[in-house]
C-alpha cells in the first residue's frame, strides 16, 4: 500500500534501498476519538473549578472569606493577603491543567501525523524533521484499526510503556503509534501484522 506522496529528501535518504511495504502520510496525530475525549475531560475540568470559585467569591461577598481560607491552611495565624495569595496559587495550578487539556485537545485536531513507512525490518516515522524508527519486534501484535479502508486509523501497541499511579495503585499503561487519517487501513493492518509475527522475540511454545 503506497500513496503517491513525495517524501521528504532526509527520509528517503535514511531508507536507502530498504524494501518499502508501505507508504502513507496521516492526516492527524492523534484519532479524533482521543482528541474529544481530551477536550471534553479539560471543560469538565473546568466546570468543577468553577464551582469551588463560585464558591470561594461567595464566601468573600458574605465576608467569610478569611474563615474558609483558615479552615483550609488549619490555622489561624495567617493573614488575609497570606490566604489570598495561596488561594490564587491553589486555583492557578487547577485552571492551568484543565486550559493544558483543553488546548491540548483542540490543538491536536489539526496537527498533521507526518509520514509512516513500514520496511521488513522496521516502521519508520518522520515529522517536522525529526526520524523515528522502531523495530517490529517493538510492538507486541495489538492492533485496532477504526474506519473504513478509504480512510481509517491504525493504533499499534509497543512492548514499552510506563508505570502510573491512580485511585486502584500503580498500573502499567503501554505507549502507543497512531497512523491516523491513512487510506488502506486494513491492508496496511495485514503488512503490520506479519511483519510482527516475523520479527517476534518471544520464543515459541514447545520449541
Amino acid at each position: 500500500m503506497t500513496e503517491q506522496i513525495d517524501l521528504p529528501e532526509e527520509l528517503n535518504i535514511s531508507l536507502g534501498s530498504e524494501s518499502r511495504d508501505f507508504t502513507v502520510r496521516g492526516r492527524r496525530a492523534k484519532p479524533i476519538g482521543s482528541s474529544l475525549f481530551q477536550i471534553i475531560f479539560g471543560i469538565v475540568w473546568l466546570g468543577f473549578i468553577s464551582i469551588f470559585l463560585s464558591f470561594f467569591f461567595d464566601s468573600f461577598a458574605q465576608g467569610g472569606f478569611n474563615q474558609v481560607i483558615s479552615e483550609i491552611n488549619d490555622s489561624n495565624e495567617g493573614n488575609s493577603q497570606q490566604s489570598g495569595i495561596f488561594v490564587v496559587i491553589f486555583f492557578s495550578v487547577f485552571v492551568s491543567v484543565g486550559l493544558f487539556m483543553l488546548l491540548g485537545g483542540v490543538l491536536s485536531l489539526f496537527k498533521r501525523g507526518g509520514y509512516f513507512v513500514g520496511t521488513p525490518t522496521r516502521l519508520v516515522r518522520f515529522k517536522k524533521g525529526k526520524m523515528m524508527s522502531s523495530d517490529w519486534e517493538q510492538f507486541n501484535g495489538n492492533i485496532e484499526v477504526r474506519g473504513n479502508n478509504n480512510r481509517g486509523t491504525i493504533t499499534l501497541e509497543m512492548r514499552t510503556g510506563r508505570m502510573t499511579s491512580g485511585k486502584g495503585g500503580s498500573r502499567y499503561v503501554p505507549d502507543f503509534v497512531y497512523i491516523s487519517g491513512v487510506p488502506g487501513v486494513y491492508e496496511i493492518e495485514q503488512i503490520c501484522r506479519k511483519r510482527i509475527k516475523e520479527n517476534d522475540p518471544t520464543p515459541l511454545s514447545g520449541s
